[in-house]
């Protein structure tokens, strides 16, 4: 994986792209997430055509229980059984495993926890999750770490940091010892945490940035803390983190996090928002946020969002949506979904767009009042 910066924005966006064996992202990305090889209620040539996202997610905890990875390794890995021929990121599954609580165990040798799907019991070290992940075979991988609780104590969360780094250098030596499985490149990235202590984010990120990462995330925020303070654990870590490769913040978040993150110079995103809300109800569009079950858009005739010159945006009115939610209708969540992850990838297209232009700031002025506002 090769990253080149573009541009910078005087404001301190980034306007860039990253180069890998199955084509190339260009920055600020949204990467839309298909935890278990599906992104819910959308089908690939939709993925491909009309949403054009650049690189999905997979996740290494649920594919790791199923399928397994004797059938992914059958099938060649993730790309051909999804039948995905552009990039994936893998997550460790370090998030998932540590959301089990008291269904697992940490020690320094790594984690054990119990199944969600049938309580049998598994293991991850930072070497195993380094193989599933060459048994994955995505595009961007990342190294195990402990994601602590958002109320953790300063002590914890020190103590945690410590561990994930330890953790983040036994994934690198075993990336190095091993080789991909299916002939194309494969990258590790680092995962930074430190909860919301400025001193043991700035430690975090000094300490994965001597361990020289192609790329460097930033995980355990958009837990439940204030989005200010998301915010200023962003400022402290992108201060650290070298300009020349990509910055990862996971798991955020709404379009205006999306936007204010990407003038703090973060260059990828990812969240199940925009299909577990469109699944929900909540339409993103270019002029606003819509709760397609409210009784207002009963006959509203006009289209889902004109702004968007899509399919699933045009084709179909808010009346249409309103009634397959109402009666329950697959057809809803499939049109809800795409439609959202449509709108995320033009918001970041259009940021890129700004950025290039050194506009971003006159561009986030206008755009935030928008994206923020209910229909």
């Amino acid at each position: 994986m090769q990253f080149t910066l573009e541009s910078t924005d005087p404001s301190g966006a980034r306007a860039g792209f990253l180069e890998t064996s199955h084509g190339r992202i260009e920055t600020p990305i949204f990467m839309p997430v298909g935890t278990v090889g599906t992104v819910k209620a959308v089908w690939p040539r939709e993925l491909e055509s009309d949403i054009n996202a650049d690189i999905i997610l997979g996740n290494t905890y649920h594919l790791y229980l199923r399928p397994g990875m004797e059938v992914m390794e059958a099938a060649g890995g993730l790309h051909a059984f999804q039948g995905w021929n552009r990039p994936i990121l893998t997550d460790s599954g370090g998030y998932q495993v540590f959301s089990l609580a008291e269904r697992r165990k940490l020690t320094e040798e790594g984690v054990r926890f119990q199944s969600h799907i049938d309580g049998s019991y598994h293991q991850f070290t930072p070497e195993s999750v380094v193989d599933i992940q060459r048994s994955i075979g995505s595009d961007i991988m990342m190294v195990l770490d402990e994601c602590p609780p958002g109320d953790a104590t300063e002590t914890y969360a020190a103590n945690s940091n410590e561990l994930t780094v330890r953790w983040a250098e036994r994934c690198m030596k075993q990336f190095n010892a091993t080789t991909p499985l299916y002939g194309h490149d494969q990258s590790l990235f680092g995962i930074v945490q430190g909860v919301v202590y400025p001193e043991i984010r700035r430690r975090s990120a000094r300490q994965l940035v001597d361990l020289n990462f192609p790329g460097y995330a930033i995980g355990g925020l958009s837990v439940g803390e204030p989005a200010e303070q998301m915010y200023a654990m962003v400022d402290v870590v992108t201060e650290v983190l070298p300009a020349s490769k990509p910055r990862y913040l996971m798991g955020v978040g709404t379009p205006a996090n999306l936007v204010e993150n990407v003038h703090r110079g973060i260059d990828m995103f990812d969240c199940v928002m925009p299909t577990r809300n469109g699944r929900n109800g909540n339409i993103f569009t270019t002029e606003g946020i819509i709760n397609i079950r409210n009784k207002k858009w009963q006959r509203d005739f006009s289209e889902i969002d004109p702004g968007l010159d899509k399919y699933a945006s045009r084709h179909f009115s808010k009346a249409y949506l309103r009634h397959l939610f109402i009666a329950k209708e697959v057809l809803g969540l499939q049109i809800a979904s795409v439609q959202n992850l449509t709108f995320y990838l033009w918001l970041m297209r259009e940021a890129r767009k700004a950025i290039v232009r050194n506009e971003f700031a006159s561009w986030k002025a206008e755009i935030m009042p928008r994206i923020e506002r209910r229909l």
